[in-house]
C-alpha cells in the first residue's frame, strides 16, 4: 500500500495571514510542520501543496518537495485532489500546514485503518478527541462529531450535538481533529462534486462525503494539536518547542 502525505499550505490563510512562514524556533511554522511529517518515516513521499511561491521556495530550497496549485481552491481537500490526481498513492493523508507538531501515534492509526480495511469498504479515516467543557461543546467554532457503534462518523455539526434530553443519561462529546486520511479515489469524487446542501449550510467539508455517500471512520486519540490559528496561538507554540 502506498501512502503519502500532503500538506496544504495557504499563504493569505483568513484568520492569521503569512501565519505558515512566521519565525518558529529558527524556522518558519510550515518549513516545521513538513519536517515533522517527514520525520515520522510513516509515508512513502511527504508533499506541501500551496499557492504560494514563498512557501514553494521554503521548501523545495531545505530539499522538500512541493507542488504548485493550478486553480483557486476553497479547501484543502479540493487542493489536495488537484495535486494528487496525476500521483502513484492509494491513501492520502492531509496534515493542516500549521500543525508543527503532529504526533507519529495518531498519524499511524489513521494508515492501520487502511491496512486492516481489506475489503475495501472505508473511504476515509480521521481523528476525534473526546471535550468535556461547556465552553468547547457549545462553541461553534469547534467540529462535533457522532459515530455509530463501529466508529463511523453518522454526522459532523458546529452545534451541540448529540442531544442530552434526559440530563441521568450521561453523554460523551467529541470533536473533529482535522486530520484525515483518504482513499485516492474518495478524494477525486469529493473534487468532482459541487459543495452539497448540508456542507454549505455547516461550512464543514467532511459533511459533502457523507453526501455522497462515503464511509469515515473515526479514531480516539487523547492527543491535543497544537495548531496555530492566531499570533497568540503562535507564542504558545513558541513556549511549547522551547519545553
Amino acid at each position: 500500500m502506498n501512502v503519502i502525505a500532503m500538506i496544504p499550505a495557504r499563504y493569505n490563510a483568513a484568520r492569521f495571514p503569512g501565519k505558515l512562514m512566521k519565525n518558529l524556533g529558527g524556522k518558519p511554522v510550515v518549513l516545521r510542520t513538513y519536517e515533522a511529517v517527514l520525520h515520522t518515516n510513516l509515508f512513502d513521499e511527504v508533499y506541501i501543496v500551496t499557492d504560494s511561491d514563498i512557501i514553494s521556495e521554503t521548501i523545495v530550497n531545505a530539499g522538500g518537495k512541493a507542488i504548485m496549485s493550478k486553480k483557486v481552491h476553497e479547501c484543502g481537500s479540493d487542493r489536495i485532489a488537484e495535486a494528487v490526481e496525476n500521483i502513484n498513492a492509494d491513501v492520502v493523508i492531509n496534515v493542516q500546514g500549521d500543525e508543527p507538531f503532529i504526533d507519529k501515534i495518531s498519524l499511524s492509526k489513521l494508515i492501520d485503518v487502511f491496512k486492516r480495511d481489506v475489503k475495501k469498504e472505508i473511504d476515509l479515516a480521521s481523528l476525534k478527541v473526546q471535550i468535556t467543557s461547556k465552553e468547547e461543546i457549545e462553541n461553534p467554532n469547534i467540529v462535533k462529531v457522532i459515530t455509530d457503534v463501529n466508529n463511523l462518523a453518522i454526522y459532523f455539526s458546529r452545534s451541540v450535538i448529540p442531544y442530552q434530553r434526559d440530563q441521568d443519561n450521561p453523554v460523551k462529546y467529541y470533536k473533529h481533529k482535522g486530520v484525515y486520511a483518504f482513499r485516492k479515489q474518495a478524494l477525486i469524487d469529493f473534487y468532482n462534486t459541487p459543495m452539497t446542501p448540508l456542507e454549505a449550510s455547516e461550512k464543514i467539508e467532511a459533511i459533502r462525503y457523507q453526501e455522497i455517500g462515503k464511509k469515515i471512520k473515526m479514531v480516539e486519540t487523547n492527543v491535543e494539536a497544537v495548531g496555530i490559528d492566531t499570533p497568540e496561538d503562535l507564542e504558545k507554540a513558541i513556549r511549547f518547542l522551547n519545553q
